[in-house]
């Protein structure tokens, strides 16, 4: 039966391939603007909110020396594994240095190396990596990274980094201690500094199937994503397994099965719509506000208290010629309260987020006291929303 189905799918992806080739041409000049269906609700391409299960990127790491820095780089005498990493690198070079023999250095810093190793990478292609001091060097302008390898999790290297670093900030001092740093010196990359040396074997699905995987968890558009696979490819193709996976029926053949992916992946549909949040960024004050954030019938008042401390000095001395007192220093505070005026809006039954962004705007609030009014509305029980601080 499985054979069949596999048969059945090759073929009704040729006919839609061939199918599709005119209209190519004409789908590559469409408008910019978002597709909508019949319902009037946006769609989005399949390769646009999932993922196929086991093509993922890879962690590399790796430890290496920055040289040629210009007097930039770690002090030896605070990081010593400097000095011992430049001992184990030139006895690799067949370079022995004598016994007790420490090398003050100021033109090399350790550092630490990253990269993603993207899937199916071969061995040969070239990478970008990160690299960032670890010790106390003050810029790494300049500098070159000697060869690292950079390994994965298990041990295995995978790929080599070398090359001349491109770093964005830069820092400059003065000799009275003071000192301008702009961006951040001590990091840099390097595009294309590494060279692939292993590939990482990566599967597209088991022999008969492959698993499609969301973004962002949702039995909507998990469901949705089935039904349109299914009414272009035909019945039980695709199966919604939860609320994060849909289980595609594939060809066995890796040529087709490339070509099917391809095909299914451009398929398009009306995802489910993302639930009400209201996101806080507690350190910068940002707040995000989604389109189906609605509040239940309340008043809101908010005003603002502001409490002002000034301290002054005075110096209370004797009279000129005078043979007692002495010199005497006090403080002097000055605390003034000022509390600003507050005004009451009322929310109506089902307010949307237009008016929500409007009443508080015609009060004059800041972005934090907006936060404070979304925590006071989550309390009372009036936002019909997540409320999520980061």
């Amino acid at each position: 039966m499985r054979s069949h189905a596999r048969h059945w799918i090759g073929a009704a992806l040729a006919l839609a391939l061939v199918a599709a080739a005119p209209a190519a041409r004409s789908a590559a000049d469409a408008a910019a603007a978002p597709v909508r269906n019949a319902g009037g609700a946006a769609t989005a391409r399949i390769k646009d909110v999932a993922t196929v299960q086991g093509v993922r990127s890879n962690q590399l790491v790796g430890y290496g020396l920055v040289v040629g820095l210009d007097g930039s780089g770690d002090q030896t005498s605070q990081a010593p594994f400097t000095t011992q990493s430049l001992r184990n690198w030139l006895a690799q070079l067949g370079i022995t240095l004598p016994p007790g023999v420490n090398p003050q250095l100021k033109n090399v810093a350790a550092v630490s190396v990253t990269a993603l190793l993207p899937p199916f990478a071969k061995p040969g292609q070239t990478i970008d990596v990160t690299v960032n001091s670890v010790g106390n060097a003050r810029s790494l302008r300049g500098g070159t990274l000697l060869a690292a390898p950079l390994r994965g999790l298990d041990g295995g290297v995978y790929a080599i980094a070398q090359g001349n670093l491109v770093v964005n900030g830069f820092g400059a001092s003065a000799q009275d201690g003071s000192r301008v740093t702009v961006n951040v010196p001590t990091s840099g990359r390097i595009p294309n500094g590494a060279t692939v040396e292993r590939a990482v074997q990566a599967s597209v699905g088991a022999q008969d199937n492959l698993t499609l995987s969301l973004r962002a968890a949702d039995f909507t558009t998990a469901t949705r994503m089935a039904e349109r696979i299914n009414r272009e490819l035909g019945p039980d193709t695709a199966v919604p397994v939860d609320a994060i996976s849909v289980r595609v029926q594939a060809p066995a053949n890796p040529a087709q099965r490339v070509a099917f992916v391809s095909y299914l992946e451009n398929l398009d549909f009306a995802p489910g719509d993302a639930p009400a949040r209201v996101i806080i960024n507690s350190r910068t004050g940002t707040v995000v506000i989604g389109s189906h954030v609605k509040v239940s019938p309340a008043a809101v008042s908010h005003g603002s208290l502001t409490v002002s401390i000034q301290e002054d000095v005075l110096v209370s001395q004797p009279q000129p010629f005078a043979r007692n007192g002495e010199t005497v220093v006090a403080p002097d505070s000055a605390i003034d309260v000022e509390q600003g005026g507050s005004r009451m809006f009322l929310f109506a039954p089902g307010v949307t987020l237009d008016e929500i962004v409007r009443a508080v705007n015609q009060v004059g609030a800041a972005p934090g006291d907006l936060v404070a009014i979304l925590e006071a509305l989550q309390q009372a029980g009036a936002l019909r929303a997540e409320l999520l601080v980061i």
